[in-house]
C-alpha cells in the first residue's frame, strides 16, 4: 500500500488538490452520472476513453467517496473494467477492491488539518468510522 500512499502524494502535489472530480478531470477521465439502481459507482475503459460512472441516486456525501474509489481503479487497474462498487464492497476482501477503498480514504483524508476533527470527516464523506480507520495510513497521524 506504500506506492498508493506515494501515488497519493504525487497526485495532491501536481494537482493540488485532493478533489477526486478535479483529479479526474485533470487525468482526462471522464466523470457521468447515471442511474445505477443499487449499485454505487463503477470505472470503465472503452476505446482508450476512462470512465467513472457515479449514481445519480447516491447522496452528495458519497458521490465524493465513490469518485475517489473509482478513481484508484483508474490510476492502479487502468485497463480493467471494474465490477459494481456496491455498499457491502466497502468492506470486500478481494485486493483490487481494498486497494481502491485504500486509496480513496487515504486521498480524501491527506487534507485533513486542526480545523476538522476525525469525525467530521467521516461524516462528512458517509463512510462508517470502523472502515476509515482500519484503512488510513497510520504513518499520516
Amino acid at each position: 500500500m506504500e506506492s498508493i500512499t506515494k501515488k497519493i502524494k504525487l497526485l495532491t502535489e501536481k494537482f493540488q488538490t485532493n478533489n477526486p472530480f478535479k483529479i479526474a478531470k485533470d487525468l482526462g477521465i471522464e466523470v457521468v452520472y447515471e442511474d445505477l439502481g443499487q449499485a454505487l459507482g463503477y470505472y470503465s475503459k472503452h476505446f482508450r476513453v476512462k470512465t467513472i460512472h457515479i449514481n445519480q441516486n447516491a447522496n452528495e456525501q458519497s458521490k465524493e467517496f465513490i469518485c475517489a474509489h473509482e478513481l484508484g481503479h483508474a490510476i492502479f487497474h487502468p485497463d480493467a473494467n471494474t465490477p459494481f462498487l456496491k455498499r457491502k464492497t466497502l468492506f470486500s476482501t478481494d485486493q483490487i477492491e481494498l486497494e481502491a477503498n485504500f486509496f480513496a480514504i487515504n486521498l480524501l483524508f491527506s487534507s485533513l488539518n486542526d480545523c476538522v476533527t476525525m469525525r467530521e470527516a467521516i461524516e462528512q464523506y458517509g463512510i462508517p468510522e470502523k472502515f476509515v480507520l482500519s484503512n488510513l495510513n497510520p504513518k499520516k497521524f
